[in-house]
């Protein structure tokens, strides 16, 4: 399922996306098709994550890695955050809502 750092962040990110909800927040699942509607569902449902989930369903993760970011390594968790002018990569977990609102207010609210 999800790493455990992706889940301990999920809660904050959720709190965001509630106290914003002119934001777009979209969070990408990886997990397998077939674990959609037994693991994927339930878990979103049992940790009340209502943010939209979209799956990337491709295994090669060489094939689109480069496309999202070529300085990625692949580990995750990874955050992009952008508006129509800047985007910021994030390869690490965010510790708290201040957290997350601390990266936006440094990087869009100049």
């Amino acid at each position: 399922m999800w790493c455990l750092p992706c889940v301990e962040e999920l809660p904050y990110i959720q709190e965001y996306a509630n106290k914003n909800p002119n934001v777009e927040v979209i969070l990408v699942s990886m997990d397998f098709p077939k674990d959609i509607e037994t693991k994927l569902k339930p878990f979103l449902k049992k940790n009340n994550i209502t943010t939209k989930v979209v799956l990337l369903d491709d295994p090669d993760a060489n094939s689109w890695i480069n496309k999202i970011n070529p300085e990625w390594s692949g580990a995750i968790p990874f955050t992009i955050m952008f508006n129509n002018e800047k985007r910021f990569y994030y390869e690490r977990s965010f510790d708290d809502l201040q957290d997350i609102e601390i990266e936006i207010s440094k990087n869009f609210n100049k």
